[in-house]
């Protein structure tokens, strides 16, 4: 039986946490699914940690039947180590960070990703991990006001089930030799039939990201994203954009094969 850890960088009041927990409930070697969040939204906070101040750890007082959910004052990667190493008894056998209210894909959006960061943190602490996304490419706003309405309940239980499964295959087969995580982006439009998609990470960036306000200070103004080089297969945005979902298996950060003339230039024997 495992046990799953679950964490996001939407915070406790995430749309998508109550029906996630609920989904990876239901799955049948899951003994236990152990939650722990910001006390609220940390998003784009990358891989911070709280180095430097004391981070609280609260129990939420949610409704009678209410999943058990830990917050904490600090950042995703945080509550990933936390409930890894301090909270919890029970040592998770997988990371699940999500469900995100908005894209992570793509190299700008991933490397920013306080929901990527939190599995990151997972892949460092020795387990596998799966960080989850859902969202639309333009109209992200108005994207966040429908998740985060009434009426999107039928959403967060299509989206939590379906990660519920990919979980599930995690699970059952484990992931291959050299992959350390799973980085998987739902489109809006999605239930048990929509098509997956193992993808490349695209290869975009962004210019700049901030604007001059009139009082002399810069603040964020988000302009889109650019191609810095082509990918070799399917990409994560292709498949977002054809409505199906992307799975891109990703490695953390290892050395690169470096020869030529600047490995000659550089290297000097001992």
């Amino acid at each position: 039986m495992s046990t799953l850890l679950v964490t996001n960088d939407d915070g406790v009041d995430s749309p998508a946490l109550i029906p996630l927990i609920r989904a990876l409930e239901a799955i049948e070697p899951v003994a236990r699914v152990n939650t722990i969040v910001p006390d609220r939204e940390r998003s784009w906070i990358g891989k911070g940690m709280s180095r430097f101040s004391e981070i609280e750890v609260t129990e939420r007082k949610g409704e009678q039947g209410d999943p058990r959910i830990v917050t904490t004052t600090g950042t995703p990667g945080d509550c990933a180590n936390l409930g890894m190493h301090r909270v919890f008894d029970e040592k998770p056998d997988l990371v699940v960070s999500g469900i995100n209210v908005g894209l992570n894909h793509g190299l700008a959006f991933l490397s920013s990703s306080g929901t990527v960061a939190a599995a990151i943190e997972g892949v460092i602490g020795g387990l596998p991990a799966v960080a989850l996304s859902i969202g639309v490419q333009g109209g992200h706003n108005r994207f966040i006001e429908r998740a985060r309405s009434a009426e999107a309940a039928l959403l967060w239980k299509r989206a939590s089930e379906v990660a519920a499964d990919i979980v599930a295959s995690v699970i059952e087969h484990g992931l291959p030799e050299g992959v350390d995580l799973l980085n998987v982006n739902f489109p809006e439009e999605i239930d048990h039939d929509t098509p997956r998609v193992i993808t490349e990470l695209a290869r975009v960036g962004y210019d700049a990201l901030f604007s001059m306000q009139p009082n002399g200070r810069f603040a964020y103004d988000y302009q889109g994203l650019i191609e810095r080089r082509a990918s070799r297969g399917p990409d994560d945005h292709e498949v977002i954009r054809a409505g199906q979902i992307s799975i891109t298996p990703l490695a953390l950060p290892h050395a690169a094969p470096f020869d030529g003339p600047l490995r000659s230039a550089l290297e000097k024997a001992p």
